[in-house]
């Protein structure tokens, strides 16, 4: 029986994965453990794919291969690999050699201690000045808004149960944000000091589009993790704001109105004011607000499903 499948999902890696292989069979063998790496292969189009079947003929006990018809991204790597391991405990690295394989039995031993998740923290990380600074303003927004204290959110390194995966639903990019979504479900999250090692060859597959996308992401989690299951708690409040808002505006136009109506002091007619149509829109706008809290409602209503509102952690 497998104990420990290592996922690592990857895009034209060719050259890393022969060192990578090394390593990782080095310090899993050390642990004597039932291990298995799974390595997906995310629509390479250099020789990864090559190089992982001859690594396979020479180890087909403890490799598996999964390749995706083209280059999807991340998190469906990761979900790939996810339903392709056997483990119970779940280890994602990247195939850059930037995570250190050493640290895995420290990681894993963490895992005895009582968490359910051991997230790697790059303390001191080996990356460009712009890269570290862009990721500690991340992680400092994220701490800010979900309320949770992670150094490192963005670090693909981390060690799982597996009942934590089989908790969370992962999609888009979601997959820097499974220590959040963790949490929510119950679950318990530490982190772990590592060592983070310069890219050994080959250059970085993200650029700046990830910080949009990691802000978009991030607003998607705080409304599944806040408000998913009372959506009328967030569209309600907020049309009632905006409602109010609007109101007030016209209330105070109506009383311009009366005033001019009866003569009691020169007022401009109050339709020509470009602040009576921001009243009137401000209304509207609180209504269908409101209004998609209670559709929010009636869907939460009609698609309910008990064993998605908790996770168990045991029944004795």
């Amino acid at each position: 029986m497998t104990t420990i499948s290592t996922i690592i999902p990857l895009y034209n890696e060719a050259e890393n994965l022969h060192l990578l292989y090394q390593r990782l069979t080095t310090v899993l063998t050390r642990m004597q453990q039932p291990y298995e790496i799974v390595f997906v292969d995310d629509g390479s189009r250099d020789d990864s794919l090559t190089v992982l079947q001859s690594l396979k003929e020479g180890d087909p006990d403890h490799l598996v291969i999964v390749q995706l018809r083209r280059n999807y991204g991340k998190t469906a790597a990761l979900v790939a690999g996810f339903q392709a391991a056997q483990g119970e405990i779940l280890i994602t690295m990247d195939a850059d050699l930037q995570d250190d394989p050493e640290e895995i039995p420290g990681m894993v031993a963490e895992l005895a201690q009582g968490s359910d998740l051991v997230a790697a923290w790059r303390k001191q990380r080996s990356d460009s000045r712009q890269k570290r600074l862009s990721s500690w303003l991340f992680n400092k927004a994220v701490a800010a808004l979900s309320g949770i204290k992670l150094q490192d959110l963005n670090c693909g390194f981390k060690v799982y149960r597996r009942e934590v995966i089989e908790s969370v639903k992962l999609y888009s990019d979601l997959h820097r944000f499974i220590p959040i979504l963790a949490v929510w479900k119950g679950f318990t999250v530490t982190e772990r000091a590592v060592n983070h090692h310069p890219r050994h060859t080959g250059t970085s597959k993200y650029g700046p589009g990830r910080v949009a996308r990691g802000i978009t992401d991030l607003l998607m989690v705080l409304f599944i993790t806040r408000y998913l299951r009372y959506p009328l708690r967030l569209f309600g409040w907020l049309g009632i704001f905006v409602f109010t808002g609007g109101g007030a505006i016209n209330f105070y136009l109506a009383c311009l109105w009366m005033i001019r109506f009866f003569n009691l002091a020169p007022v401009e007619p109050i339709g020509s004011r470009p602040l009576f149509a921001v009243g009137i829109l401000a209304m509207i706008l609180g209504v269908q607000l409101i209004s998609i809290g209670l559709l929010g409602e009636m869907v939460r209503y009609f698609a309910y499903h008990p064993e998605q509102e908790y996770a168990v952690r045991r029944i004795w």
